[in-house]
């Protein structure tokens, strides 16, 4: 009987994946890609910040548990290079815009029809 005991053995549970972790570098990836589309790649890049936060958070309090850590840290960093091309773009759009000249804002509201019709 005592030979029975002693081959019972426990067996640490296998690690999963965080459940974010994927998540988290694929919308770092599209905030990179969305950089130049008037500010999506900005909120994108944020949310995604507040989601590898709390990622990061679930694997902290239990890392023997979850795998996939190493998704969440670069995931986080496409986000933070996502965000900061998004602002470069938006800061270039409005020094742009505010760079041209009068007089072609002027020819350009008159040529189109869609200024006319709104009184613009």
């Amino acid at each position: 009987m005592e030979n029975l005991e002693s081959t019972h053995r426990t067996y640490a549970p296998t690690p999963q994946r965080l459940p974010n972790a994927t998540l988290v570098l694929v919308l770092g990836i599209i905030s990179i890609i969305t950089c130049i589309c008037y500010g999506q790649g900005l909120i994108l890049g944020i949310v995604n910040l507040f989601l590898a936060r709390n990622t990061s958070r679930m694997y902290h309090a239990e890392p023997d548990r979850y795998t996939g850590h190493g998704d969440v840290k670069v995931g986080r960093i496409l986000s933070i290079i996502g965000i900061i091309l998004s602002i470069l773009f938006l800061a270039a759009i409005i020094v742009s815009f505010f760079m041209m000249d009068p007089a072609y804002l002027e020819r350009l509201m008159q040529e189109n029809p869609a200024f006319q019709t709104q009184g613009f």
